[in-house]
Order: C-alpha cells, then sequence, then structure tokens
C-alpha cells in the first residue's frame, strides 16, 4: 500500500512530465575523451509520476546534467522542485543514475539503476534505488517503447518491493515540430495509492521543438481512480499538465 509516492526518471523515447526519460539534449563532446555533456531546465504547470501530483498541483522547476561516456554507457543527475507537505519528502527530490544504452538499427535498448535521495525530507527513510530497462523500435515517424522498472525490498518501501511497467507511443506529424504522444503504466506493489497496490496510469498528449533549444508540451495525464487511499483526490485527480523545456 502506498505510504509513499515518488518519482520514476524512466526510460523512455518520447519525455513528458508523467514518465520522464534520461533527457535528449545537445551534447558538447570532448574528443579526446570520447565524453558528451548535456543539460536541460523545465517549467511544469504540475509535477506528476504515474498520474500522481508530487507539487500539489503546483508548478515545479527541474533540471539535470547527463554525461554521456565511451560504448554508449552514462550517467548523470536530475533534480525537481517538491510540495513540501507530501508524505514528508520535503521541497526537493534529488535522482542520480546511470546505465547503457545502445541502438541496433531500429531498435534502441536502455538498462540501468537509479537512486531517489530527497535531502531535506521529513523523519524517516524515503530514499531507495529502482533498476530500469526498455526496449524501443521506430518505423516511419512513428516510436514505440516498452519498458518496466523494478525497486527490490528496501526500508524505505516497507520491506517489500514494486514493480512498474509500461508503453510509450509517438507519432510525428509530417512537416511540422509537432509529436503526438501516448502512454499507459502499470504499477504492482509500495508505490501506489490504491487499497490494493495495484494502480494503473495513462496520458495522451503533444510536443513540438520550438528552435534547436526549447521544447513545449501538453498532456492529460490520468490515474486509476477507484480503490484509492487518496478520497479527496489531492494527488491523484486528473488534468492537464503543460510544460516548457530547454535543453542545451
Amino acid at each position: 500500500m502506498l505510504t509513499s509516492v515518488r518519482s520514476l526518471l524512466a526510460a523512455s523515447v518520447f519525455a513528458t512530465t508523467v514518465c520522464l526519460a534520461v533527457p535528449a539534449m545537445a551534447q558538447e563532446e570532448d574528443e579526446g575523451i570520447g565524453i558528451e555533456v548535456s543539460a536541460n531546465v523545465a517549467l511544469v504547470s504540475d509535477y506528476k509520476f504515474r498520474g500522481v501530483s508530487l507539487s500539489d498541483g503546483d508548478i515545479a522547476i527541474q533540471g539535470g546534467v547527463d554525461l554521456g561516456l565511451p560504448a554508449g554507457f552514462y550517467i548523470g543527475t536530475w533534480a525537481s522542485s517538491l510540495d513540501e507537505t507530501t508524505v514528508g519528502f520535503g521541497s526537493t527530490e534529488l535522482d542520480i543514475y546511470g546505465g547503457w544504452a545502445g541502438e541496433f538499427g531500429s531498435i534502441s535498448t536502455d538498462i540501468g539503476v537509479i537512486t531517489y535521495i530527497y535531502p531535506n525530507a521529513g523523519a524517516g527513510d524515503f530514499d531507495y534505488v529502482e533498476f530500469y530497462g526498455s526496449v524501443g523500435a521506430a518505423i516511419g515517424p512513428a516510436e514505440a517503447t516498452i519498458g518496466i522498472a523494478y525497486a527490490p525490498d528496501q526500508d524505505s518501501l516497507g520491506s517489500t518491493d514494486n514493480f512498474y511497467v509500461y508503453t510509450d507511443v509517438g507519432v510525428g506529424i509530417t512537416g511540422t515540430p509537432v509529436v503526438l504522444t501516448g502512454h499507459v503504466g502499470y504499477t504492482d506493489g509500495f508505490l501506489t495509492y490504491t487499497e490494493d497496490s495495484k494502480a494503473w496510469d495513462f496520458s495522451v498528449g503533444a510536443e513540438a521543438a520550438l528552435g534547436s533549444i526549447l521544447t513545449a508540451g501538453v498532456a492529460y495525464v490520468g490515474v486509476e481512480d477507484d480503490r484509492s487511499i487518496d478520497p479527496t483526490r489531492t494527488f491523484t485527480d486528473d488534468s492537464v499538465v503543460f510544460t516548457l523545456s530547454a535543453s542545451f
């Protein structure tokens, strides 16, 4: 059962505020070492994870830095502001992750591990580790990804585990910078908001490049609302989320 709802930086071809991906950004490469440095910042109208708000419907500021290493390996960090009253998480989330990503023709793969840290959380254990992996395929202007994330037994998960599986799809509109996106996910374990520890989430939306740096997006984000332990829908109300991001 949920006693803490938190964020997943999941691998995804089309990153939205629902399923945050290791960001695709402009790179600065050190040719002598083979390291690519990239950064990103974003302003979102509501920070949602798997359909659940972690900013209580308020604007959140987010950003991160990634290092692309030789042979497809990478490491990075990402942070977001939070609603300070959300189950004691405090006002900040800090994610540190690393993994390997590769492409085989039109097939892409990504595996890694991420640690979620709440540096100014309240009393208790909130930090935890999660493993993730995904496989994606591109056909013309369309791409689809299937991914999983697994958090093993940890004290911060009530000495239980959590399993998440999802699919993301995106279709580019020919002749425009617009990409239509869709997402469906299923959670089984501690990180849910339902009485039986199982929940579906979804989103539909669109995003568009505004030049070479800026991207704007909008998505309708929802969650399964029966069997909820959030009767006032403080964190689980379906809503439209707007995003403005920049990559460097």
